[in-house]
């Protein structure tokens, strides 16, 4: 089990990190040379990243990195706004404003967002991170747990979002949100979610129609 343990979080950083996008093929041949494991064992890693929705298993076609669709966009969108949004008004509630937890990993965005070299790994890391914090500011053990349960996809949806933003828009995007939230309250955090789920939409469709033949 070590072998497929260390196999798998291999894999999933891989993914995560944005090393395989969305899409991209794992070809089991290419995988067992790469890491030196037998096919079984690399099949068993494969079953636990595709229960953690992040591959995508397909009878004669083998598996692939997980692309979120438009529905899965709009479904992800709809639950998160619903969770971080009652996290947030209960963080308020309870707190005045957002906590110190709250500033400091928004602290650990920017500061991945402005390191040299560049990655997103890091980035999108501490991305979750700060929307994590917002969540557990809320003190409700139920809406932290609902939350946490999305973390693949929400890093999915992150990997996607990549081509779409830049480093810049990230981190001032981000610093804009907890002040909103301490000044506005949770419909700043509504309009934040929204704003990522539409460029990721408008790209779905454009890339949809551009697959599509043209008609004669």
């Amino acid at each position: 089990m070590a072998v497929v343990d260390s196999l798998t979080q291999a894999l999933r950083r891989e993914i995560l990190d944005g090393e395989r996008p969305a899409g991209e093929r794992l070809v089991e041949q290419e995988l067992c040379a790469r890491y030196g494991v037998a096919r079984h064992s690399l099949r068993a890693a494969l079953r636990a990243l595709a229960a953690e929705g992040l591959i995508r298993v397909e009878p004669n076609r083998g598996a692939r990195v997980a692309e979120l669709s438009p529905e899965d966009i709009t479904g992800l969108y709809e639950l998160r706004t619903a969770l971080e949004t009652e996290a947030a008004r209960l963080a308020l509630e309870r707190h005045g404003r957002m906590p110190p937890p709250v500033h400091e990993a928004l602290a650990r965005l920017v500061e991945a967002c402005e390191a040299e070299p560049f990655a997103w790994g890091p980035v999108n890391e501490t991305h979750a991170g700060l929307h994590h914090a917002i969540v557990e500011a809320a003190q409700s053990p139920r809406i932290e747990a609902a939350h946490r349960a999305l973390s693949a996809e929400l890093r999915l949806f992150l990997n996607q979002l990549e081509p779409l933003w830049t480093r810049e828009r990230m981190a001032a995007g981000h610093a804009a949100l907890v002040a909103g939230l301490d000044r506005e309250g949770p419909t700043v955090l509504r309009e934040h979610l929204r704003e990522s789920a539409a460029a990721l939409l408008r790209d779905a469709g454009r890339m949809r129609s551009e697959s599509t033949p043209a008609r004669r």
